[in-house]
């Protein structure tokens, strides 16, 4: 017999959905904001700091590079007890995932530092630029512009990789899924709803670093425009 769809019992609980993509949607911003703190702070200590700090750096970033986001979800929440701390699901999450975008950042921050050549830096120096201008303006700034389409994509793997935390009990989508699946038996139905979700949520999230970025990089947009006038303008160049 022919599977028949049928929406009408799981559009009804449709507003616990948008309960838990709501949920992914914060644990995403919190995890995000964190461990692009980290990628960051982890990238200039291996790029400036002292030796030591380069190799504990180096050891954080293979430790969760190269093991499943879901095992240091497990480690987090299950092990950590054994030692006296006992976290929250929601904690354990968020603590697991802003880990585990920090390592792979780390290495994103880290190759768009090493691109900037040390004469610009030398030059902002001898401009009079203080060490933190210097940071800022010459290296940070250009860096991320090199970096900013392979970090967006990251941010946007980081965002569906939220669905992990359902297996730890942690609200989010996709437990919001599961929960509705197991009491109304119409497992394609949720599960197609669900999608539509995050497809919905990862294209807003690609809308804002589409909007962030020109908000970014604005300054070269407007260079770019201006050059580019230049060269349609018979004569300009020569003025």
């Amino acid at each position: 017999m022919a599977y028949e769809m049928t929406f009408g019992p799981v559009m009804s609980r449709l507003p616990e959905l948008l309960d838990g993509a709501l949920d992914t949607l914060v644990l995403s911003g919190q995890s995000i904001a964190i461990g692009l703190a980290i990628g960051l702070s982890v990238a200039l200590v291996r790029v400036n700091g002292p030796r030591w700090a380069n190799i504990a750096g180096s050891i954080y970033v293979e430790a969760f590079r190269n093991t499943p986001l879901l095992v240091q979800l497990f480690l987090l929440f299950f092990a950590l007890p054994f030692a006296g701390l006992r976290l929250s699901a929601n904690t354990a999450a968020v603590i697991a995932i802003s880990l585990n975008l920090g390592a792979y950042s780390t290495e994103i921050f880290r190759a768009g530092l090493l691109a900037i050549p040390k004469t610009q830096i030398e030059a902002g120096l001898a401009l009079g630029m203080s060490r933190f201008q210097v940071m800022r303006y010459v290296v940070i700034v250009p860096a991320l512009r090199i970096i900013y389409p392979a970090l967006t994509g990251q941010l946007t793997l980081t965002l569906l990789g939220t669905s992990l935390v359902s297996a730890i009990s942690a609200t989010d989508l996709t437990l919001a899924g599961s929960m509705i699946e197991s009491q109304t038996f119409r497992s394609l139905e949720t599960f197609i709803l669900v999608a539509i979700l995050y497809i919905a949520m990862t294209f807003a999230f690609r809308l804002l670093y589409w909007a962030i970025g020109l908000w970014l990089f604005r300054r070269r947009v407007h260079t770019g425009d201006a050059a580019a006038g230049m060269m349609l303008v018979p004569g300009k160049a020569d003025l």
